[in-house]
């Protein structure tokens, strides 16, 4: 049990470079924005970025599970694989082009008719992202996580470089010779576009990398297996537009739910790049999610698996609370991630780290419906989380603006968690230590409310202070779970 782990946790942290090190290249990219943009600006990139989310959701159709799914025996696999990704490119292709033919109405729609081309740009960005999905999930699958890592960071790399010569160096040089011939690519009036256009270079040269994973394979397209992937991963789809609804709508719904007398653009930008705060514990989650699936789904027919499930949600929990306190009890210092004009957005960084964690509990329990491929339960999961996100935003976003927003999350995300495990009890029963999980969320919440009692100015006394509750929070996990112990006992076993 003890080597399963291990793997996991090996895995885990090979995607976790990829996430963690090359992410985290990428998010700086927010305090440059935040730096450079106004908020109002800054909200450009923040609404577009959301309706990508769904187009990736739409335009992957739940593909990505299903090859999970379909390519667990050897002599399926190149099957499967030449059937999803032929499929994939048609539909990529007929949206670049349905784009294309109607950019006009569809930027005028979205009030971005003044520039067009940024419609553009995202829809290729998405075609692209859609088509390389699977020769990614190709290399989990065959764990080659050291490739699936160089390819990602490549990818962020070339995408943060660009971002750095667009809007950093190529200013500069035009300021210091306006005659350079540096204006042959480059323009100040594209100005937030070239965040796109980075993002679009990126993507193509990632595209160009990954051609020996799509050509170096036999297609073959089968119809039948097609219909038997799309009926396995229809309510993915359905899950996954629900889930997206969650994740990006109150991005959306602020342009439209709040008066025009607090500038909507700007009240956009700030919720945006102080939801960027929660970047651990959005990077954590990513990167266990890359590993665990294809883990829970290898270790289903194990001896224990429902303990090893049980497990595992519960050490993901502690790691998240250690995160929400890590980030909190130093906001001081991680606030000067974002410039100081956005951090009047300070206030949601709490809740919205806690329906983080929330969310990431939730991809744990949902293994249950996966296995039994019971997928249109998942559907109706993340529906009824929608419902609640839709609702509360158009509630609250009137009343109390993107805070709002904020506590809908945490009441989507938290709601959606009790609701999976309730239901998943009846179909696939996994022995989750409750009593202790409850025991560390009150933990971890009354340490965060001790700090928060704190009355002084004296930033030395502060740091001190919360350290001391860090250092109090994890022995008291290392006592209640017995690790020294366990330790000790590994190590003698050698």
């Amino acid at each position: 049990m003890t080597n399963i782990y291990k793997k996991l946790a090996g895995q885990t942290a090979i995607y976790g470079m990829s996430s963690i090190i090359g992410r985290l290249l990428n998010y700086l990219l927010v305090p440059l924005y935040t730096r450079i943009f106004a908020p109002e600006v800054y909200g450009v990139v923040v609404e577009l970025y959301a309706y990508v989310g769904f187009l990736l959701i739409i335009l992957t159709y739940g593909m990505e599970t299903g090859f999970f799914r379909f390519s667990q025996q050897k002599e399926t696999l190149h099957k499967t694989y030449s059937t999803i990704i032929s499929s994939l490119f048609i539909t990529s292709l007929l949206f670049i082009i349905l784009v294309y033919l109607f950019l006009k109405p569809i930027s005028n729609a979205m009030n971005y008719g003044s520039n067009p081309e940024y419609i553009l740009w995202l829809a290729i960005i998405v075609a692209i992202d859609v088509l390389i999905a699977i020769p990614f999930a190709k290399l989990r699958l065959k764990e080659k996580a050291v490739k699936f890592a160089s390819i990602k960071i490549f990818n962020i790399c070339i995408n943060i470089g660009s971002n750095l010569f667009f809007l950093v160096l190529c200013p500069k040089i035009m300021q210091s010779n306006p005659d350079s011939l540096i204006l042959n690519v480059y323009s100040p009036a594209i100005g937030v576009g070239y965040v796109f256009i980075s993002n679009l270079i990126a993507n193509i040269l990632t595209l160009i990398v990954l051609l020996p994973e799509i050509l170096n394979v036999k297609y073959q397209f089968d119809l039948k297996l097609l219909g038997k992937i799309l009926i396995y991963s229809s309510p993915l789809l359905i899950s996954g537009l629900a889930g997206m609804v969650n994740e990006t709508l109150d991005r959306i719904l602020l342009k439209y739910l709040l008066p025009d007398s607090v500038n909507p653009m700007h009240q956009i930008g700030i919720y945006g790049a102080n939801y960027k705060l929660a970047i651990l514990m959005t990077l954590f989650i990513q990167m266990f999610r890359y590993a665990a699936e294809p883990f829970f789904f290898s270790q289903y027919k194990e001896k224990d698996s429902e303990k090893t499930y049980a497990q595992v949600t519960k050490y993901f929990i502690i790691c998240g609370l250690c995160i929400f306190l890590v980030i909190m009890l130093y906001i001081d210092i991680v606030k000067y991630f974002i410039h100081s004009s956005y951090h009047s957005g300070l206030k949601v960084v709490p809740i919205l780290l806690i329906a983080n964690l929330f969310l990431g509990i939730f991809y744990n329990l949902s293994i249950w419906y996966k296995l039994k491929d019971l997928t249109r339960y998942g559907a109706l999961l993340t529906v009824f989380g929608a419902v609640i996100t839709v609702v509360l935003n158009v509630i609250l976003i009137p009343k109390i603006g993107y805070m709002g927003s904020a506590w809908a999350t945490l009441a989507c995300y938290s709601l959606m968690t009790v609701a999976s495990y309730l239901w998943g009890k009846k179909h696939y029963k996994v022995p989750y230590d409750l009593k202790n999980i409850f025991v560390y969320f009150i933990v971890a919440g009354g340490l965060f409310l001790i700090s928060k009692l704190i009355k002084t100015e004296n930033q030395i006394i502060v740091y001190s202070i919360n350290t001391l509750l860090m250092i109090a929070f994890i022995v008291f996990i290392v006592i209640k779970e017995n690790i020294l112990k366990r330790f000790i006992k590994n190590k003698n076993r050698l």
